[in-house]
């Protein structure tokens, strides 16, 4: 067994993930192998195992690195938001471009991914100790999406229950699966999302104008 020293090791994982990260953005999780991944490193398939228990284990660190990278873009897009009706367009118009272009995003929240390697996971974890089961659960969105607590404990949405708000934004990401089929065709695709963002956003609130929250909970 080959010996690294600790820095080499750090050094080796970035890059095995940074590998990893671009052959399954491009080619996703069946078609790349653990060669093409180490060919990329320049290490052995054997060596591989020293760092990763499988392919199943490097794809679930990706995809975690790319879900934390997603909630870091919410937390900065919040910053520009103003009102909650702001703040609502924001995540929906955020969430929604991600997963249009982002493979590992559309993978991880409408593909289902995590669930297809649950089964093959077998109960390990990752990244502190973080379960499959954890790393999927909706309330993992309740980190960054903290919003629908404020505007259910301010009456500003119809909805009760934050949890069921949550549920709603994520919900609508679906719709991007509809792009360039029959249900959806590609060059009507941007005003169907467009016009989608707007009827959300205008029905869940419970007015038509909201003030600025700094002033609404002063």
């Amino acid at each position: 067994m080959t010996q690294f020293t600790n820095e080499d090791r750090k050094r080796l994982r970035r890059e095995l993930i940074e590998a990893g990260h671009d052959y399954f953005t491009r080619f996703g999780f069946d078609r790349t192998r653990v060669s093409d991944v180490t060919s990329e490193v320049g290490i052995g398939t054997s060596t591989f195992y020293q760092f990763f228990d499988s392919k199943e284990a490097l794809y679930l660190t990706v995809l975690l690195s790319e879900r934390e990278r997603l909630f870091e873009t919410l937390e900065s897009a919040m910053v520009a938001a103003e009102t909650p009706r702001e703040e609502a367009e924001m995540i929906l118009r955020t969430t929604l471009g991600e997963v249009r272009t982002n493979p590992l995003i559309r993978r991880l929240f409408v593909g289902g991914e995590i669930r297809r390697l649950e089964s093959q996971l077998d109960g390990a974890t990752y990244e502190g100790d973080l379960t499959s089961e954890q790393f999927e659960s909706p309330t993992t969105f309740k980190r960054v999406l903290q919003q629908p607590d404020e505007w259910v404990e301010h009456d500003e949405v119809w909805i009760d229950d934050p949890d069921v708000v949550r549920g709603l934004m994520r919900s609508v990401l679906f719709v991007t699966q509809a792009r360039n089929t029959p249900i959806i065709p590609d060059d009507s695709y941007e005003a169907i999302e467009e016009a989608l963002i707007e009827t959300i956003v205008a029905g869940l609130f419970t007015t038509e104008e909201n003030t600025d929250r700094s002033t609404t909970h002063d």
